[in-house]
Parts: C-alpha cells; sequence; structure tokens
C-alpha cells in the first residue's frame, strides 16, 4: 500500500521518493511508476555486487538520447540507482550520533542519516527484522524483551530528530501484518490472530488512545479479537493528517474517516 499511496501523491514520480532499509524489497513498496531506494547496509550499497561495473555504471549519464522506450527506462533506473547508492553512502559517512538506540536500533539510525543528509524522500519503509513478533512459543519473556528494544529505539529516534532540528517534520507509524489470538497454545504462546494495535509516534501527534478495547471475553471464531477499528482508518489518518493527501477510495479500497490525531 505504501507504493500505491506513492504512486497516488507523486504520479510523476520523483527519484528517491521511497526508502525501504531491508535486506530485498518488502511487497509493501511495489510501485507502478517509482523505483524505492532498496538498502540493507549502507556502506555495502551498490559498491561490493557492482565493484567491477563501477566504471560503466558511472557513465551511464554521458548516454545520449535513447530512441528505445525500454532502454531509456533502464537507463533512467540505473542513473537513479547509481545517484541515490553514492547519496545514501555519503550520508552514512557523516552521520555521527551520541544519542543510544539500545540493545536494537531497528535500523532508524539510517533513517536520521538520510533526513539530515537532505535526501528529498518522503516515505520511509523499516522493518522489525526476522519475524521477531511471531511468538508462537515462550511469548511472555520474548514480548517484553521486544518491546523495551523497540520502546528504546523509537524514543532514541525521537530524540536523534530533536538533535538535527527535525523532529517536528517526521511521523513514525507502527504496525503489523497481523496480531495474536487471545488464548495461550500449547507452547506458552500465541497464534496468528486477526486484530491488532497500532502506534503513531512524533511531536506533532495528539497523544492519547484512539479507538476502543476491544473485549477478551466476546471473540470471533478461532478465537480471534472483534476489531474496533479499521486498520485503515488509521491509514487514512496519516495519509491525510500529517501527509496533506485526499487520496480516493481506490487507495484504501474505501474512504475511512480520519481521527482528529495531528496538531
Amino acid at each position: 500500500w505504501v507504493g500505491r499511496l506513492a504512486d497516488d501523491m507523486a504520479p510523476d514520480a520523483p527519484a528517491n521518493y521511497m526508502v525501504n532499509i531491508a535486506a530485498r524489497q518488502s511487497l509493501a513498496v511495489r510501485s507502478a511508476s517509482h523505483v524505492p531506494v532498496v538498502f540493507d547496509q549502507p556502506e555495502r550499497f551498490m559498491r561490493e555486487a557492482f565493484h567491477e561495473e563501477r566504471d560503466e555504471l558511472d557513465l551511464v549519464h554521458d548516454v545520449g538520447k535513447v530512441t528505445n522506450d525500454s532502454r531509456e527506462y533502464l537507463l533512467n533506473i540505473a542513473r537513479s540507482a547509481n545517484e541515490a547508492s553514492s547519496q545514501v553512502r555519503q550520508a552514512w559517512e557523516s552521520y555521527s550520533s551520541p544519542v543510544d538506540y539500545g540493545v536494537n536500533s531497528l535500523d532508524l539510525p539510517k533513517v536520521v542519516s538520510l533526513i539530515d543528509a537532505g535526501m528529498p524522500t518522503k516515505l520511509y519503509y523499516v522493518s522489525y527484522r526476522n519475524n521477531a513478533f511471531d511468538t508462537h512459543v515462550f511469548q511472555n519473556n520474548v514480548h517484553r524483551r521486544l518491546l523495551t528494544y523497540t520502546s528504546d529505539a523509537v524514543f532514541a529516534f525521537l530524540q536523534d530528530l530533536e538533535r538535527i532540528g527535525r523532529a517536528d517534520d517526521v511521523a513514525l507509524m507502527i504496525f503489523s501484518e497481523f496480531g495474536r489470538r487471545v488464548p495461550e497454545n500449547d507452547n506458552l504462546g500465541t497464534d496468528h490472530g486477526a486484530a491488532n494495535n497500532m502506534f503513531v509516534v512524533g511531536n506533532q501527534v495528539k497523544g492519547g488512545h484512539y479507538g476502543e478495547l476491544p473485549s477478551l471475553t466476546k471473540l470471533n471464531p478461532e478465537d480471534n479479537l472483534a476489531y474496533t477499528t479499521d486498520f485503515r482508518r488509521v491509514y487514512q489518518t496519516v495519509i491525510e493528517g500529517w501527509l496533506g493527501h485526499r487520496g480516493s477510495g481506490e487507495l484504501l479500497g474505501g474512504n475511512y474517516q480520519p481521527f482528529d490525531m495531528f496538531a
């Protein structure tokens, strides 16, 4: 849905509009017109894989007019990737922060480095690695530890944004593609569920709880929580309230009333 949002917000597809920090591109940033910047380790971005082709890649800027549309498209992607890799590496090499992100930074320092470097990115997408919250076994201790890591990293992220003077310009939405069922399974964990909670964080966010708590006793079939707020309503809130974009109903499969969540 992030890729569809980029298409809707910027159909002319400016370079580096989306950044996906991960070992491989997420389906969430798949786009009809945008080519997202996808990298894992900034210092290795396009450096090792294309070491022998570096000189050739540097020459793509000097290629004249190409009459074949397919070749022109591929050349534009090559130019964009070459420029983005250079910008990402330079941003990371210049980044230095006294802020402590704790045990797991969630790749958020990389986001700060790009923001501080002036990357024109509107949408950043960062994943929690290794499906860590998929706690079918020994959930209690694992969740406590993971939530501590997440809290430390998000708090540090906000501190780091304050340090570079950009805290008022960024909102962070934390979500999962599935939740957990209510009853414990046979392995001291819980299985995949239908409902979940979401967090929206930032200086411009009006703090508090939005929506109603679901019942822990009146469950849907197969012991799933009965959600009280459609997750797309939160998406709509961020899209309209933060990004200032009124998309068509096709973007989220319908229109949803936004929460009054942003100052």
